[in-house]
């Protein structure tokens, strides 16, 4: 999910570079209500499973001027590979073949965060982009599904604190005792707390409210992805980690603050949230730390 959000500067650079581009973005069938509520892009094309079926769709797509490949990975390597086109151009840090199919786009040294690295790969192909600007845009719909479930969970109006205490790694996961206790603090302040998380962390969630003696609200698998862009859009703040929600409510312009106990804030943080970083790596970071911080910027 981290991947697709920290994309779609590309694809407004192009678009702002040049109005009449159509912009096609191939993506997994997961992450296409993230894309689609982007005008930039012109046509989202969910990726068929399996190199078969996606040859078959491939060749229904027509042919392209450029083609970027932003992840590096070998299947989207193949999206690239199989889709007739004049140029392709890739993230630098090209794994599992990518390089063989797309040329290498070395960043600037200036650019120590992944948006800004994407962004020179754009800036190779002749669009400019001075900063990052992401287009992502919650639907009427998207906020009405949210705000359903938001008062299904028991939600009393009070300013919403999403909290994402999941993470696709165990290791980029801050301590549940930790976000328990967050969240403690931030209800005591007033906030309706509402955690976050796709099905398969329910036990992660199990693992916070086992030591949270509040009522935060049960948001785990509630909101599909578009429901989940409208609740970011909606709510006062985002904790997080490491993990895709956070990105979301960055690109959405709302504080997201972090804890990150693996990968490097530089790279990787919400982006321009850095100031509103924890960097575990190098020091505990308790809930109390985190809530102060969070407290004084809200009060």
């Amino acid at each position: 999910m981290g991947d697709v959000v920290h994309g779609l500067p590309v694809a407004v650079s192009v678009k702002r570079t040049n109005p009449e581009a159509e912009v096609t973005w191939v993506v997994d069938r997961a992450f296409e209500p993230i894309v689609s509520r982007c005008p930039a892009v012109d046509r989202v094309v969910v990726r068929e499973k399996g190199i078969g079926p996606w040859l078959r769709q491939a060749r229904g797509l027509g042919r392209f001027d450029l083609a970027f490949d932003l992840q590096g990975l070998a299947k989207s390597a193949m999206v690239v590979a199989t889709v007739p086109c004049k140029r392709r151009l890739g993230y630098h840090w090209q794994r599992e073949g990518s390089w063989l199919v797309s040329a290498s786009v070395r960043p600037d040294p200036s650019s120590l965060h992944i948006v800004d690295q994407y962004l020179d790969v754009a800036r190779a192909a002749g669009f400019p982009a001075d900063r990052a600007v992401w287009g992502l845009e919650a639907t009427e719909q998207d906020q009405s599904d949210a705000g359903a479930a938001l008062r299904k969970a028991g939600w009393d109006g009070s300013p919403v604190a999403v909290m994402n205490a999941g993470a696709g790694w165990s290791t980029k996961r801050w301590d549940p005792r930790e976000f328990a206790s967050l969240s403690s603090r931030l209800g005591r302040a007033g906030f309706a707390v509402a955690f976050i998380g796709a099905p398969s962390e329910r036990g992660v969630w199990d693992a916070v409210a086992a030591h949270e003696p509040g009522s935060p609200l049960d948001l785990i698998g509630a909101t599909g992805m578009g429901a989940l862009v409208g609740l970011l859009s909606l709510c006062a703040l985002h904790v997080g980690g490491d993990t895709g929600s956070s990105h979301i409510a960055a690109a959405l312009g709302k504080p997201a603050w972090s804890v990150y106990t693996l990968t490097s804030p530089e790279r990787s943080c919400p982006y321009g949230e850095h100031s509103r970083c924890f960097d575990a790596r190098v020091s505990a970071v308790s809930a109390e730390t985190v809530a102060e911080r969070i407290l004084s910027e809200h009060a």
